[in-house]
């Protein structure tokens, strides 16, 4: 698949199988390719923290306040995305150009996760609806929690949808 197919074919999940687990090899590839995904100054000013188990059971719960994101409770893996500190190369960039290069790196990596774990035939949705304090006493951290993504195999019933997306002309300028 090359990375046009991976685009259109990547889409956010919420319907997965719990019956399914995702095998480690496969698991491990979207990592890779986590770790090779660019950020300023090389800094990787992130940590992923990879639940499974009960542990992706009680992250799930802390992904679902308000009746949101309820179908995270089957996906057999929950990332955690939490932030780290800056490289000193990029602190003092992101300080002179006033640019949250963090941001940035961290959607990076998600989108290298969630475009690795297409390649894969697994399926991600990517949660910014979180109890930060709750998952960094579930996982252990004590950074903020930035996104959690959701990773497993669709249910058989959840088919390709159209993509809704801006058109060239709205989204691109050339001078």
């Amino acid at each position: 698949m090359n990375f046009t197919e991976i685009a259109k074919n990547r889409q956010s999940c919420r319907s997965y199988d719990p019956t399914r687990t995702v095998e480690r090899e496969k698991l491990d590839a979207i990592l890779e390719a986590v770790r090779l995904s660019p950020s300023a100054c090389n800094g990787q000013p992130y940590h992923l923290t990879v639940c499974t188990g009960d542990t992706a059971k009680q992250v799930a719960q802390a992904v679902m306040g308000m009746g949101m994101n309820k179908f995270a409770a089957d996906a057999p893996v929950l990332i955690v995305i939490s932030e780290e500190t800056y490289v000193a190369s990029a602190a003092l960039g992101a300080r002179v150009k006033k640019n949250d290069y963090r941001s940035i790196d961290i959607g990076i990596a998600a989108a290298y996760l969630t475009a690795e774990a297409t390649a894969q035939g697994l399926s991600t949705c990517i949660l910014g609806w979180l109890d930060d304090e709750k998952i960094r006493e579930i996982c252990g951290l004590d950074k903020p929690v930035r996104l959690v993504i959701t990773l497993g195999y669709a249910t058989a019933n959840d088919a390709l949808r159209p993509k809704k997306r801006k058109s060239l002309d709205e989204l691109v300028s050339e001078q």
